[in-house]
């Protein structure tokens, strides 16, 4: 991949990246702010790792906070004058150099095999949904095999930088979708939200019920179920990297709404509230909210991880885990390894309860990076070489209907 560093790209971000990775978080929003406000570059920085990728993809969650909390001062700074302004453009050095390499469709121009076609009588159309939280467009896969009767229903949460279509094509789920007679909805993160379109799974605003994107997307599954053929037992949520975190939340906000989650290179609900806790949680494993997720019905969880993930470091998986088991009695947990030809070997911890129904099941994939599991190079940030996440995903969710889960 190209290493040059593309226009506007702010001298002095090599050092920023050094701090963040050494863990003085506040010492480097203080100086992005100092480089935001043109008071000179740093003293000497570190040679240019040769390996970088392009800084101007984004793949790590580093975003800009909210226009209205541009002079809110950075927690734990020291001075009394640095303010967080639009910090997340000038971190895309930064979150450059925390993505791993070597990924199907990372790069800006890396050409990509087409998408698989439409089978005859499905569709994949775009809608826009609209209440008291704002606006969101989504797209919908009906498949052509539909069945007789309510059919399951499951939302994908697509990572930072991309898109339904770029999501749809990189899970292959619809072709799942297919197979089952499932219907599919694709949430789309605007740049207005998040220039990078990641979800804001750190802001406080946007983990709780009935507020912000939790609302936003919670409306978009009702409307789906009043207007098309929804089974509400089988109604299920996913996503990668920021979209896993806002899985994770959309789970322990409404357990009533959905029956199960599936959390791919992603962060439990509550481990962030602010961007340098953010950036903490990514490279040192998120800490849940308190009361996240340990109250009510447990929501079942399907959880991928790969144990090379240098943008949210495994441990988010293991914390997802936790929570997802948390204050949950009499479980019985089971490990198990499985290899498949031409591909990753992987760990299986299967958290399971007394009568033998499977709580969490945690796939830790050996040797990947931040990568959708077995997914296709039609899409961005796929590693073919995974287990197959997509297809896991699937029959996870088909065996945990919402009426089968305790209250």
């Amino acid at each position: 991949m190209p290493n040059s560093r593309p226009t506007g790209f702010l001298p002095g971000m090599d050092e920023v990246a050094r701090l963040t990775r050494a863990g003085q978080l506040a010492e480097a929003t203080g100086l992005v702010q100092r480089l935001l406000r043109g008071e000179g570059e740093p003293g000497p920085t570190a040679a240019p790792n040769p390996a970088a990728p392009d800084p101007t993809i984004l793949e790590g969650e580093f975003t800009r906070l909210d226009p209205a909390a541009k002079t809110e001062k950075a927690p734990g700074h020291r001075s009394g004058h640095a303010t967080r302004t639009g910090l997340g453009e000038t971190l895309r050095g930064l979150a450059a150099r925390l993505r791993p390499t070597g990924l199907h469709g990372a790069g800006t121009g890396a050409p990509r095999p087409p998408a698989d076609p439409l089978p005859d009588g499905a569709s994949f159309v775009t809608a826009s949904y609209s209440g008291t939280s704002g606006t969101r467009a989504y797209k919908l896969y009906v498949p052509a095999n539909r069945g007789d009767g309510p059919r399951p229903l499951v939302v994908m949460l697509h990572g930072c930088t991309q898109s339904p279509d770029d999501f749809a094509a990189g899970t292959r789920m619809n072709a799942f979708a297919e197979q089952h007679g499932v219907f599919i909805a694709y949430p789309e993160q605007p740049a207005s939200a998040n220039p990078q379109r990641c979800w804001n799974w750190f802001k406080p605003e946007d983990q709780r019920r009935d507020r912000g994107e939790p609302d936003l997307l919670a409306g978009i599954t009702r409307r789906i179920m009043g207007e098309h053929p929804i089974d509400p037992n089988r109604v299920y949520i996913a996503g990668l990297s920021a979209g896993g975190a806002a899985a994770a939340i959309m789970a322990a906000a409404y357990p009533d709404l959905y029956a199960a989650v599936g959390v791919h290179s992603g962060l439990p609900a509550g481990a962030a509230g602010d961007l340098p806790s953010a950036l903490a949680a990514m490279r040192q494993g998120g800490r849940a909210a308190p009361t996240a997720g340990r109250t009510g019905r447990k929501v079942p969880t399907i959880i991928f991880h790969g144990d090379r993930d240098t943008v949210v470091n495994p441990q988010n998986g293991d914390q997802v885990a936790a929570q997802a088991t948390a204050a949950v009695t009499g479980l019985r947990t089971e490990t198990q390894s499985g290899e498949a030809p031409g591909r990753r070997t992987h760990s299986r911890t299967l958290h399971t309860d007394p009568s033998g129904r499977t709580l969490c099941e945690h796939w830790t994939i050996h040797g990947a990076g931040h990568a959708w599991a077995g997914g296709s190079p039609a899409g961005s940030y796929t590693d073919p070489q995974g287990p197959d996440a997509t297809a896991e995903m699937m029959r996870f969710f088909l065996e945990h209907p919402l009426s089968a889960t305790p209250g």
